[in-house]
């Protein structure tokens, strides 16, 4: 798993991209989930919510129910699901050209991480941006 807890690629990813989709976001402050996106919004990233069960999520923003959905551009898709519910989620960000997938702090598929570093992006896993922006 080394392979994809790299700080220095998410690093990279932190400083190159803008536009985040935060998969699994929910619209509960006290979720994890919830405090990552403001927190991303907060330093300045776009970041949209994917989540089917909620129609708006951080300050009201509209929660979408796939990436598919998104209209703007993608670059990161952080997800926040559970480890087996993953592989979906990478599909749909490589059909809408994301450049890199990061897997939440326990969120840990490594077919999901090969098959999206094979369609070439960036891949982070078991990592928290929160954590790596302090």
């Amino acid at each position: 798993m080394a392979r994809w807890d790299d700080p220095q690629v998410a690093a990279d990813i932190l400083e190159s991209y803008r536009s985040w989709a935060v998969v699994g976001c929910s619209n509960d402050p006290s979720r994890p989930s919830f405090g990552v996106a403001t927190f991303l919004q907060g330093r300045g990233y776009d970041v949209v919510c994917i989540n089917p069960n909620h129609d708006a999520c951080i300050e009201n923003a509209p929660c979408y129910p796939d990436l598919l959905s998104v209209e703007e551009s993608v670059e990161v898709v952080d997800i926040f699901r559970r480890s087996e519910f993953v592989e979906p989620h990478v599909e749909e960000a490589i059909k809408i050209g994301a450049k890199a997938v990061w897997m939440q702090l326990g969120v840990i598929n490594e077919r999901a991480a090969e098959r999206a570093a094979d369609a070439g992006l960036k891949v982070v896993m078991d990592r928290c941006p929160r954590v790596e922006l302090r």
